[in-house]
């Protein structure tokens, strides 16, 4: 891999730096979230031309063999030692410093039984129609099922409460049968700029993948900590929601499965829904009774999985075997690191969960 690593002023797109040399280079997606980006560079470099990473207003992208593999927002550049350490994260991260200041999005909402999907890119449009807001994001044009908001309770945003475009995004999409998301970048036709996108995915994002395998003595190349955490499980999940006292929301989501019952509280204060309440006690409950799972794996390139040949959402069969562990089964990516210049070569640390629970619909 010979990864390029370019800037570009997020609002003129004036290209800023072609070929900015950043040391310990990492970055990678991740569903429903950003995804990060971090390296270091030489103070000089910023000293000379301050506006090649000027935080909260550069784009950086890495491109690798002619394609763009990560892009993203600068947000943090600071002195560590000798150098200075860059940190950047994706384009949903830049809903997290916006906020909903007209109420409804600006006249869109309020919302009954309506489509999750149309609510996401609702609020990206809202956020790219104010002045020095349009950050050039588009989003899928995905339908779903999942509905939100009833005639009784409708899903409101209201000005004088300014909601957070982040949360309100991460509160659409954090659910069981809930759609998904995550931020990719391309070149466009002509190669002349950037496509800056926002991947929906319903009724999941990815596919279960019989092509490509990771395995230990195949291409993990680290032992994979696996724990059986007892203080970690539940089967009954306790969600609390907004309000106070007798008014507070309050939904619980809870199974029998022959164990000794254990329990835990959710609190959400920001989630005035039942429904969308609903739903992340039902998520929470799932993670909380898997034991012993593979969280994470480190791979190196190789024809069993070439770095960058699956997706945020695939479900890839994998084999761990050393003297503590014997486990086989199909694992979801959730979000990976790429370290194109480690030890040895290529790197990728990636982030699993159990696929069992999954619905599977097909690559995006």
């Amino acid at each position: 891999m010979t990864a390029r690593v370019f800037t570009q002023h997020a609002l003129t797109g004036q290209w800023l730096a072609l070929n900015l040399p950043l040391a310990d280079l990492e970055y990678g997606p991740e569903v429903n979230g950003p995804g990060t980006l971090s390296g270091k560079l030489a103070p000089r470099l910023l000293s000379e031309n301050p506006t090649l990473a000027d935080p909260g207003t550069t784009c950086i992208y890495v491109e690798d063999d002619g394609e763009i593999r990560w892009g993203g927002i600068v947000w943090d550049v600071r002195t560590q030692g000798s150098d200075l350490a860059l940190e950047a994260a994706s384009w949903s991260s830049y809903l997290q410093h916006r906020y909903d200041m007209d109420g409804n999005l600006g006249g869109r909402g309020p919302y009954t039984y309506t489509d999750r999907c149309k609510v996401v890119r609702d609020i990206w449009a809202y956020a790219q129609s104010v002045p020095d807001g349009d950050l050039g994001v588009t989003v899928d044009p995905t339908t779903s099922t999942s509905t939100i908001g009833t005639p009784a309770d409708p899903l409101k945003f209201l000005a004088w409460e300014a909601p957070n475009l982040g949360d309100a995004v991460d509160d659409l999409v954090s659910g069981d049968a809930t759609p998904e998301y995550t931020c990719t970048t391309a070149w466009n036709a002509t190669r002349t700029d950037v496509v800056k996108r926002i991947r929906l995915g319903w009724p999941r994002l990815g596919a279960r993948r019989t092509d490509i395998s990771f395995a230990s003595g195949v291409n993990i190349i680290e032992d994979p900590e696996i724990a059986l955490a007892g203080d970690e499980y539940a089967q009954v999940v306790i969600a609390l929601g907004a309000g106070d006292g007798s008014a507070k929301r309050r939904q619980v989501s809870a199974v029998r499965n022959g164990r000794l019952r254990l329990e835990t509280v959710l609190d959400l204060p920001d989630i005035k829904g039942n429904d969308v309440l609903a739903t992340r006690a039902g998520a929470e409950r799932a993670w909380r009774q898997v034991l012993g799972t593979v969280d994470q794996v480190t791979i190196r390139d190789t024809s069993a999985a070439r770095i960058g040949s699956w997706q945020i959402g695939d479900d890839v069969y994998t084999r761990v075997h050393n003297a503590w562990t014997d486990y086989t089964g199909w694992c979801r990516i959730t979000g990976w690191t790429i370290k194109p210049h480690a030890a040895g070569g290529p790197q990728a640390v990636i982030s699993l969960k159990p696929a069992d629970s999954y619905q599977y619909g097909s690559a995006a």
